[in-house]
């Protein structure tokens, strides 16, 4: 695409004075949004940009690494909604993006549904969003009962537990694993490279462990097709080759084991601290999925994410964004905009934290039926389930993706193992 000539720009500016979102004029320091100070307050965060830069703000998702961050909803929807002027492709970007990047592996380009536009992209998502639908809803019950129950056993007798790695970690991961057809050595494997990822730490290694193990699995699967994501990837008419299915695999794992993860861990929070929530829905007036709902608007596990980059410079509310530099939806953000704020939420499901448009995630229903069977597992068996810390002394994963508890401590009366139906 070409990029229009510098005269309409001058014209343009000079007729209606805009602000710049753009990295490179932004007005004052950017914001830093990969620190343990923004993971402790980012709605305080959103707010003072939302006060000083309106819909969307200059941020840095790690030090020298620049973006926009969309923070107002209905600027969000206009996005979401445009692929012709906001593809997902970032190759252009990534050339001026050193390799050592920590925030690279997780933005780059990959051949998959998530980091494509046009025809790639809907070749890679027919092949993506088959697989997906091909999951029975009504196992699913069973095999998170399966892996619920023998973790709750590792603790229930000890009247005390971290639910981040002693429930909601594994348990995701189990499930995850199941439905690719993953063995438990290959499972530890695509947990660790994809803990690595997240956390933007040792990021590239993380991504060379992931691929490894999945590898392995596609050449499995293949010769050995079961009734599992994986086998059915490889085996649709798209025709996907190895790298190509290895990316398809990278992207289910990334959309189901830490934003899943993070919805169980931060639904049980609410849960059990909220009083809008602890009395009612503990005692069954209010349903879980009313609270998970209540936290995909206000503290969704994946804050900002549906990554964008315009194909040419482009005027938005007032703001002049760049060509090829990253936009990112603040799901957070968006959710809780003023412009749409009010009343009770109950039963409402307008937030934008499965994101929109073209890449909308596939699979909302697999993820509500894990992460609401996760918690009522849980609750069924410790019902009396209390924090063990005060809320305001627990520690939030620094990071610029992810809305992410390190630990939940819980304490419970003690309670014998529970039998396996």
């Amino acid at each position: 695409m070409t990029t229009p000539s510098s005269a309409p720009h001058t014209a343009t500016l000079s007729a209606c004075p805009v602000n710049h979102g753009s990295p490179f004029d932004a007005d004052g320091p950017r914001i830093l949004i990969d620190t343990p100070e923004f993971a402790a307050d980012p709605h305080g965060a959103y707010a003072e940009m939302r006060r000083r830069h309106g819909s969307m703000a200059p941020i840095e998702l790690s030090p020298g690494v620049p973006a926009t961050l969309v923070i107002g909803y209905h600027t969000a929807l206009r996005i979401l909604n445009d692929p012709e002027h906001f593809p997902a492709d970032p190759r252009a970007w990534q050339q001026s993006v050193p390799d050592d990047c920590p925030v690279r592996p997780m933005m780059q380009w990959y051949p998959n549904a998530l980091r494509n536009a046009g025809a790639p992209h809907a070749r890679y998502r027919q092949a993506y969003v088959a697989a997906v639908d091909g999951i029975d809803l009504h196992s699913l019950h069973s095999t998170v009962e399966k892996a619920a129950i023998p973790l709750i056993n590792t603790f229930c007798e000890a009247g005390e537990a971290d639910l981040v790695s002693q429930y909601a970690f594994p348990l995701v991961f189990e499930v995850l694993n199941r439905m690719v057809g993953c063995d438990t050595d290959l499972g530890n494997r695509v947990a660790t490279g994809m803990a690595a990822l997240f956390d933007t730490v040792n990021a590239a290694w993380g991504m060379q462990t992931l691929s490894e193990a999945l590898l392995e699995l596609i050449a499995l699967r293949r010769t050995e097709p079961g009734d599992d994501v994986t086998s059915r990837l490889a085996h649709h008419r798209a025709n996907l080759n190895d790298e190509e299915m290895l990316y398809q695999l990278v992207s289910f794992y990334g959309a189901g084991l830490e934003p899943q993860q993070n919805l169980i861990t931060n639904t049980l929070l609410v849960m059990l601290t909220d009083d809008r929530f602890a009395g009612d829905v503990l005692g069954g007036s209010l349903s879980t999925r009313d609270a998970l709902d209540e936290v995909l608007f206000n503290d969704p596990p994946m804050a900002n994410f549906s990554i964008t980059y315009p194909r040419q410079p482009i005027l938005i509310d007032n703001t002049w964004l760049p060509a090829h530099q990253p936009v990112l939806i603040s799901f957070t953000a968006c959710n809780n905009d003023p412009a749409i704020a009010g009343g009770d939420r109950s039963g409402n499901r307008s937030h934008l934290s499965w994101g929109a448009g073209p890449h909308a995630c596939p699979a909302r229903s697999v993820a509500y039926l894990v992460v609401q069977d996760a918690i009522d597992q849980l609750l069924d068996a410790l019902p009396e389930l209390r924090l063990a810390a005060p809320r305001d002394e627990l520690t939030w994963r620094p990071g610029p993706f992810h809305r992410a508890l390190a630990a939940l401590p819980v304490a419970f009366p003690e309670v014998p193992p529970l039998n396996m139906m």
